[in-house]
């Protein structure tokens, strides 16, 4: 272990003890014993205010309301910021888009820890109308409510995109900053407002969320920099965030049932990584400072566009590929190693031997895990898979797209 920085190889063992820890003394359902009642009471307090909030929907027989905040949530959801944030490398803001999507998987695994610890419910549907007019929100639906994750991120990413505005434009005059935090503001309040008119989360929900998102925002703002230079320049970054990424999978609460949270961590857990590694490989070629942005005579909005044409297909086709290679080769590992595996939906060979208790233990990672090899009857192979599938599209992101694009005169 010569050379590895000492700080590294605590965290890695502090998360190693709090797993262990964790298990033994029960933490997750203590925790929740305590906090679980006093949430769920507010969720129940809070439906009056819920109902009267919905009632604005008969002012407008149309529907406006409904398809105004679906829209809006979509915008600010975990599938359209994965999808984004491509575009962000491609159009030169490499350090924006790398440092938002840290930020993100950070606030993605601790919204859903909260919500899969404490396990509250979401408010009671009926009397609450509740909207889920995409797919992406039925899944939403079945989460549990504290924090509202739209919110907690809404908060994050925008705070943090708008401190990297002002320091990228360089701005001073008073009353255009603001004008921007306004506008934060206005958009805050308008998701959190929409996730409860939604019926997808209770006052105290968006209240979690908001706290808890400024927290993060506040931490983030003290340490971006300092996660930046490690990643682009540090030492024995792809080992310790390699190690850090398969950790944080057993690192996770196990919800009172079965929940998709721990599948959406599970998958930018998989983006983080793919990001650092391509980042790593790559950063003096396409991601450093002196790179064209776009609408610059070096990046005109054409080709651009170009990117685009180019970029999507070919991480849809990595996405692809990893997911095929990792479905052959992780149930050969683990034969080989003498690991138990299931499969609840990506191998249906895998499936039937499980039954009813594959769909109980869903839930893959767990704090319970520390003692997994000696505890688990089989593990979910499912997880391995979906992240190296997010791996692979992340790394094609800022590696293998990037790398087509002199090639292509892009």
């Amino acid at each position: 272990m010569e050379g590895i920085p000492n700080w590294q190889l605590w965290s890695l063992f502090g998360i190693l003890v709090w797993i262990w820890v964790s298990s033994f003394f029960s933490v997750t359902q203590k925790i929740r014993s305590i906090t679980q009642p006093w949430v769920t009471q507010k969720v129940i307090t809070g439906t009056h205010s819920i109902l009267q909030i919905q009632a604005c929907n008969l002012r407008f027989k149309n529907g406006f309301l409904d398809a105004f905040f679906s829209g809006l949530s979509y915008v600010v959801s975990v599938p359209f910021y994965t999808a984004f944030l491509p575009f962000l490398f491609w159009s030169g803001h490499s350090k924006l888009a790398r440092q938002m999507t840290i930020l993100m998987a950070f606030c993605d695994y601790l919204g859903n820890c909260i919500k899969d610890l404490i396990s509250a419910p979401r408010p009671c549907s009926p009397p609450v109308r509740r909207v889920t007019t995409t797919k992406d929100e039925q899944e939403n639906a079945l989460e549990y409510g504290l924090p509202s994750s739209h919110t907690l991120n809404t908060v994050c990413l925008s705070g943090y995109l708008l401190f990297y505005l002002l320091n990228y434009t360089q701005t001073r005059d008073t009353l255009t900053i603001v004008v921007w935090f306004m506008l934060a503001c206005i958009l805050v309040a308008l998701i959190g407002l929409g996730r409860i008119y939604l019926g997808m989360h209770s006052i105290v929900d968006v209240i979690g969320g908001l706290v808890i998102g400024m927290v993060v925002l506040s931490f983030w703002l003290m340490v971006h920099e300092h996660v930046d230079r490690f990643v682009v320049s540090g030492q024995n970054v792809m080992s310790y965030w390699s190690m850090l990424s398969f950790l944080l999978l057993f690192a996770y609460p196990t919800p009172e049932c079965p929940t998709p949270s721990f599948e959406y961590h599970t998958a930018f857990d998989g983006v983080a990584l793919g990001i650092v590694s391509g980042i790593q490989q790559t950063y003096g070629q396409f991601h450093h400072q002196n790179v064209p942005r776009i609408f610059s005579p070096q990046l005109p909005f054409l080709v651009f566009l170009g990117r685009i044409l180019v970029g999507i297909p070919t991480i849809l086709v990595m996405k692809f590929c990893s997911k095929a290679l990792a479905k052959r080769i992780l149930p050969v590992a683990s034969n080989t190693l003498g690991i138990p595996i299931r499969s609840t939906c990506y191998i249906p060979a895998l499936n039937g031997s499980s039954g009813n208790k594959s769909e109980i233990s869903r839930q893959s990672g767990c704090l319970q895990k520390l003692q997994f090899f000696a505890r688990q009857d089989s593990f979910d192979v499912d997880t391995g898979i979906r992240f190296i599938q997010y791996a692979g599209l992340a790394w094609s992101a800022v590696d293998l797209a990037p790398s087509l694009f002199p090639y292509l005169r892009l």
